[in-house]
């Protein structure tokens, strides 16, 4: 599995203008779930969004969690994230899992963040989606399971 995490003021993930997910200050996490993964990544991953340390303490350092500010989370799921551009023009996405495989993998990893006590919104498996944002930092990171 493949994160690309974003630390936010708000965001918002909207279906044929229709708003499905939207979340204050915390964490947008694009999701892309791998051919070869398997629920204990989704589970790593999960424990590793809500417990970096990446929201400014009291002197200003990037000291606290998502767990410790009450941030919120929006996670939507990115297939194009295990893109494979080495060859040629156009991605390839053998890598990625199909539908059948992805979308459990990607509800899995919500659950356990909701089970840890963060409001987690989603965006719509499998639909077009227009994911807007406010970065805050900006702050961005790619986090990998083990198995990516």
């Amino acid at each position: 599995m493949r994160a690309v995490v974003q630390r936010v003021q708000r965001c918002q993930v909207k279906v044929e203008k229709e708003i499905v997910g939207e979340i204050d200050a915390g964490l947008l996490v694009l999701l892309g779930v791998g051919a070869k993964d398997q629920p204990p990544d989704a589970d790593y991953l999960a424990d590793k969004m809500v417990h970096l340390r990446i929201f400014e303490d009291t002197a200003g350092k990037m000291n606290r969690s998502l767990l410790d500010t009450g941030g919120q989370m929006l996670v939507v799921s990115q297939f194009t994230l295990l893109a494979d551009c080495r060859r040629g023009r156009r991605p390839s996405f053998i890598h990625a899992a199909p539908p059948a495989i992805a979308e459990p993998l990607y509800h899995h990893l919500v659950s356990r963040v909701r089970e840890k006590g963060v409001f987690v919104a989603t965006g719509r498996f499998g639909a077009m989606m227009a994911v807007s944002l406010v970065n805050d930092g900006p702050i961005t990171l790619v986090i990998d399971s083990p198995a990516a």
